[in-house]
């Protein structure tokens, strides 16, 4: 399947216009916090396509030490500026599906406790790919998070935003316990 993934300077534009994507909602919150708790003396997570850091910031809140990643730099201009007392999320301009973590990592115990896509597993090309690479920094226990509309219940228009059922069981694949939840019309796995 060819799946239409918008260009960086797209994603430049669309944070530079100050546009951005829905607020975390309560239900994904309350997911989160039942569903992935912070490990006992605190947590490492990373925020893949994190934008202008919404979640990011709400994983600090948890008590996660975030690395939030995005290959739009317009978007860490806006998240370091929107939430620049939150000590606990550090920004990195990365490109999840060509460069390496390890620059992320650095003298920092390897690895994550949680790890997050955010509206953002529909434009990776490479899915399952950059899913096994993620799954390979997990720590023992820890956890893979996608949050991504349904194509079922997306407009046409913006179908390239969303995931459908095929897509789901593609992303699912793999990992050993999937449970699935619904958050305000959002599939969370």
């Amino acid at each position: 399947m060819m799946i239409a993934v918008p260009k960086k300077q797209a994603w430049q534009d669309h944070y530079a216009e100050g546009k951005g994507f829905r607020q975390v909602s309560a239900a994904e919150h309350a997911l989160l916090a039942e569903h992935t708790p912070v490990p006992e003396g605190g947590g490492r997570a990373l925020d893949v396509g994190c934008g202008a850091g919404e979640l990011a910031v709400t994983l600090a809140g948890m008590g996660y030490t975030v690395d939030a990643v995005d290959y739009a730099e317009e978007a860490l201009i806006r998240a370091r500026s929107d939430h620049a007392e939150v000590s606990a999320v550090r920004w990195w301009c990365l490109d999840i599906e060509r460069d390496p973590l390890s620059e992320v990592s650095g003298d920092e115990e390897p690895g994550f406790d949680l790890i997050t896509l955010r509206l953002s597993i529909a434009f990776i090309s490479s899915r399952t790919a950059v899913l096994r690479s993620l799954g390979a920094q997990l720590r023992p226990g820890g956890a893979i998070v996608v949050i991504t509309p349904l194509a079922k219940t997306t407009s046409v228009e913006r179908r390239n935003i969303a995931l459908d059922e095929d897509e789901l069981a593609l992303v699912a694949e793999g990992f050993g316990e999937v449970s699935r939840f619904d958050a305000e019309g959002l599939a969370v796995l």
